[in-house]
């Protein structure tokens, strides 16, 4: 048995999702913006596939632009929304444990003059709604701040931290929720949720990679970052991805449907898996206790290297990770966890299982099996090279 459980990485194609965008790849394969009979029958799936996400979204279709991905929508609502605003100010609030698609573009903001202000977190990697209001001052522009971590599955406390900065501010500051992380397992409400700006990346739910949206609420003004046609209204040329806009919004309107029922299930086989984890002696679970995502377990394991371990266990069959996925490689221990507080020899023995839709009872069984002895093992076997680097016996 091999059994995956890095879903915050990527997730499998939605059966659903195929069979709905291979019509768009074959026989409909128009251009939507052709007026002749194969345009017009792609145009018409393209708008459908604004109107599904819209309502998964309690949005409005005009308010949905598709993109690339989830890094493609965050770009454009922190680029888009940065210069369109430029005018009334330079100053845009983060936080230090955001996605690098938010820290890497408004870092290439402050080239250009934009002031970035990046929060400090505390140790379950939780902005404090009273810092951030307090950032908040008359040149202020932008807040960007993710709904869930992909590190560590932390769920930010995005009502308060929302609502202290419309306290606290002259105007309306723009709010983009970076929210591809969480739309697995969160439901998201425009209506309820007073953003302006939302990114979902369609491979976290069971759609295709290479697709994205960005819902823009009506009326907030956003520079394009592509320049061309008219597509997207305007806001995101080149000619548009139909097929992954189907797939997409076939995967959401699913997800969305079956999320209540999915959440409690993967919560309850989540704890398993935590629970045979955490009894390792030197495995300590990172992020919020409580206020984090239901499918998501990080931990620390103590005295070991977090990439060693994720090949010791495929090795076993069992797919997991180190972090996060567009990070693997890098020398560099992770950006959220030290802002978290842990030293980087801590930081580099983390380790992360995700589970998904497609997670098994009988999958988490075998897991609780393999996962503990292995961690152990690892540990044990680090602590004795680290007492004793020549390779001597201990003791002796």
């Amino acid at each position: 048995m091999t059994i995956y459980l890095d879903h915050a990485a990527t997730t499998p194609l939605r059966p659903e999702a195929l069979e709905a965008m291979l019509p768009l790849l074959t026989e409909d394969f128009g251009n939507p913006s052709s007026p002749h009979a194969y345009g017009r029958r792609a145009r018409m799936a393209l708008d459908e596939a604004h109107e599904v996400v819209a309502a998964c979204l309690s949005a409005q279709p005009r308010e949905i632009v598709f993109t690339s991905g989830g890094t493609e929508a965050s770009n454009l609502a922190i680029k888009g929304a940065a210069w369109a605003g430029r005018a009334e100010g330079h100053r845009i609030v983060t936080s230090a444990v955001e996605h690098d698609a938010t820290l890497h573009a408004v870092g290439h903001l402050a080239k250009f003059g934009f002031e970035v202000v990046e929060l400090p977190v505390d140790r379950y990697g939780r902005v404090d709604p009273d810092e951030l209001a307090a950032a908040i001052d008359e040149r202020t522009i932008l807040v960007s701040i993710q709904m869930a971590n992909n590190e560590v599955g932390t769920v930010q406390p995005l009502a308060e931290l929302i609502a202290g900065v419309r306290r606290v501010a002259g105007r309306r500051v723009l709010f983009h929720v970076d929210a591809v992380q969480a739309a697995p397992y969160l439901a998201i409400d425009t209506q309820a949720l007073d953003a302006d700006l939302i990114s979902l990346g369609a491979h976290k739910f069971e759609g295709p990679k290479g697709s994205g949206v960005l819902w823009i609420r009506h009326g907030t003004a956003l520079m394009a970052q592509t320049h061309g046609g008219g597509q997207e209204r305007y806001r995101r040329a080149g000619t548009e991805n139909v097929a992954g806009a189907v797939g997409l919004a076939t995967a959401l309107r699913l997800t969305c449907e079956e999320r209540a029922d999915t959440v409690k299930r993967l919560r309850r086989l989540r704890d398993r898996l935590r629970d045979a984890v955490s009894a390792v002696p030197g495995v300590e679970p990172t992020g919020h206790p409580r206020q984090r995502l239901p499918g998501h377990l990080s931990v620390i394991v103590r005295d070991a290297d977090g990439p060693g371990i994720v090949v010791a266990l495929d090795l076993e069959g069992i797919a997991a990770s180190a972090g996060a996925a567009c990070t693997t490689g890098s020398p560099e221990a992770s950006h959220v966890l030290a802002a978290m507080g842990y030293p980087d020899e801590e930081a580099r023995g983390a380790l992360r299982f995700s589970l998904g839709r497609t997670t098994t009872e009988d999958e988490i069984t075998r897991a609780v099996e393999v996962i503990p002895p292995i961690l152990a093992r690892l540990r044990v076997g680090s602590v004795a090279l680290a007492a004793d680097p020549l390779g001597q016996e201990v003791g002796v």
